[in-house]
């Protein structure tokens, strides 16, 4: 792998594990978007991502 030069390794500082690596958070890993977030985030807010447990909206007729 070639090494990182100084100026990328500042800018990814946030998403380079203990190897050197690039990582992203797990529900970022697979998403095909640019929105990814790093594996070091505690809370993940994705308006693409739905969880199958979270509350559904449900839309009200106003008649």
């Amino acid at each position: 792998m070639p090494r990182m030069p100084k100026k990328r390794k500042l800018e990814l500082s946030f998403f380079l594990n203990e190897r050197g690596r690039v990582t992203y958070n797990d529900l970022c890993r697979k998403c095909q978007r640019t929105c990814k977030q790093s594996f070091r985030a505690v809370i993940v807010d994705c308006p693409y991502y739905l969880s199958k447990r979270s509350k559904r909206k449900v839309k009200e007729d106003t008649d």
